[in-house]
C-alpha cells in the first residue's frame, strides 16, 4: 500500500490552495455567508472551468475519471478556505448517485451539465426527526397516470435554495422507497433556509401535490436504499476530506496566534498547557489526515470501504468539534467574536457533524459490520 502522492497530485493541491487563498478569502466567506444565496455564481464558474466538477465522472458524460484521491485533495483545501458553495450537494452527493444508479439517459444529462457548472442539485432525504435511515421516510408518492404525485416536507436540505434540481426520497406505496429528479422550481414545492450554527444553506422544503414523470424515477421503484448504500460510503470519506481541512487550518491558525499573542511579557505558547493542547490537537489531525487517504486509496483500487469510512467520518466528526474548540478555547474571548476567523471553523464542525452521518449513526453501522 503506498499512501504517498504523486507530482501530479502535489500540483492538483497547489492549484487548489492558490485558488482558494485568491478566490476565497476569510472576508469574502463571511460576506457569502450573510447573503441570500450563500455562494459566489462567479466562484463556482471559476471552479468548473477548472474541471472539479467533472473528477470523478467518466468522459463519456463530461467528465475526467480520476482518482477518489484526487477529489479527496480538493475538498481538503476547500475545507481549509471555508468556502461556502454547493459542491459537496451538487457534485459529490447527487453526482455519485446518478453515476450509480441512474439511467444512460439520466447520466448523459445531467451528469454533463454538473461537469461544465451549468446544474445545481440538493439531496432531500431527511425528515422532521433527522433520521437516516429507510424508517425515516414519510414522504409519500402517490402514482397518478404517468406521475407521482409527491406530498410532505423535506429538512435539512443543503443548497434546495439555489438548486436547479432536487433528487428527492419518498415512499411509494406497493414498492418502497424510491428516488426522484424533480424540478426545484415546481408548482407546489416552497423552500425557506433554516438558521443554523453553520450559516449555511440548510433549508426546509414542502412538497404540496407535486407532479414528477414516473421516467424520473432514479433506478428502480423501492431501490433507493441499494443505490444509497453504495455511494453512502464515498460521500462521507469526501465530506470528511473537507473537515480535515478546516481541522489542519484550525491547528495552524490557533499555533500563529499563540506564539504572537503575549501574557506577562511572554507568548503563550510557552505555557505547557498550550503546549499540550496544541500538541493534543496536531495528533488529533494527523490520524485522521493518514486514515483518510489510507480509506480513499482502498477506494481507487475498488476496495468495500464501508466500515472503514463510517469510522472515519465518526472519528472526523469528533476530532473536528475537539481541535476547533481547543483553538477557540486558546484563542480566549477574541475567539468566539464574528472578527475572528478561527470562528468559522468552530461552527462549521457542529453543523458538519451531522452531513452525511452522524458519529452514532456511523457506530452503529461498524457495530454491524462487525456482527454484533
Amino acid at each position: 500500500m503506498d499512501l504517498s502522492f504523486t507530482p501530479e497530485q502535489d500540483m492538483l493541491r497547489e492549484s487548489a490552495s492558490r485558488f482558494f487563498l485568491k478566490e476565497c478569502p476569510y472576508e469574502k466567506v463571511k460576506e457569502l455567508e450573510e447573503s441570500e444565496q450563500g455562494y459566489s455564481p462567479e466562484l463556482w464558474q471559476k471552479m468548473a472551468e477548472l474541471g472539479w466538477m467533472g473528477l470523478l465522472f467518466p468522459e463519456a458524460y463530461g467528465g475526467y475519471e480520476q482518482q477518489i484521491t484526487d477529489m479527496a485533495i480538493i475538498l481538503e483545501e476547500m475545507g481549509k478556505s471555508a468556502c461556502p458553495s454547493p459542491f459537496i450537494s451538487t457534485v459529490v452527493q447527487c453526482g455519485l448517485i446518478i453515476l450509480e444508479g441512474g439511467s444512460e439517459d439520466q447520466k448523459k444529462e445531467f451528469l454533463s451539465k454538473i461537469a461544465e457548472g451549468g446544474l445545481i442539485m440538493a439531496f432531500a432525504q431527511y425528515e422532521e426527526e433527522g433520521s437516516y435511515l429507510a424508517s425515516g421516510i414519510h414522504m409519500k408518492a402517490a402514482a397518478s397516470g404517468d406521475n407521482y404525485i409527491l406530498n410532505g416536507t423535506k429538512m435539512f436540505v443543503m443548497d434546495a435554495n439555489v438548486a436547479d434540481k432536487l433528487i428527492v426520497v419518498a415512499d411509494v406505496e406497493g414498492s418502497g422507497i424510491s428516488m426522484f429528479l424533480v424540478d426545484a422550481s415546481a408548482p407546489g414545492i416552497t423552500c425557506s433556509k433554516i438558521p443554523t450554527i453553520g450559516k449555511d444553506n440548510t433549508c426546509e422544503v414542502v412538497f404540496k401535490d407535486v407532479q414528477v414523470a414516473k421516467a424520473d424515477i432514479i433506478g428502480k421503484s423501492g431501490g433507493a436504499f441499494d443505490i444509497i448504500d453504495k455511494v453512502e460510503g464515498r460521500i462521507a470519506l469526501l465530506k470528511s476530506a473537507e473537515m480535515i481541512g478546516g481541522c489542519k487550518v484550525s491547528i495552524d491558525m490557533t499555533a500563529d496566534y499563540a506564539k504572537e499573542r503575549e501574557q506577562y511579557g511572554k507568548p503563550i505558547g510557552g505555557q505547557q498547557i498550550i503546549q499540550h493542547y496544541m500538541a493534543n490537537m496536531l495528533l488529533a489531525y494527523d490520524t485522521s489526515f493518514n486514515y483518510l487517504y489510507k480509506v480513499a486509496w482502498m477506494a481507487d483500487e475498488g476496495m468495500d470501504i464501508s466500515k472503514e469510512a463510517s469510522g472515519l467520518k465518526a472519528q472526523v466528526n469528533e476530532k473536528y468539534k475537539f481541535i476547533s474548540e481547543r483553538a477557540v478555547q486558546i484563542h480566549g474571548g477574541i475567539g468566539t467574536s464574528r472578527e475572528c476567523n478561527i470562528g468559522l471553523f468552530y461552527r462549521r464542525a457542529k453543523a458538519h457533524e451531522f452531513m452525511m452521518g452522524d458519529t452514532d449513526y456511523h457506530y452503529e453501522k461498524i457495530a454491524v459490520s462487525l456482527g454484533l
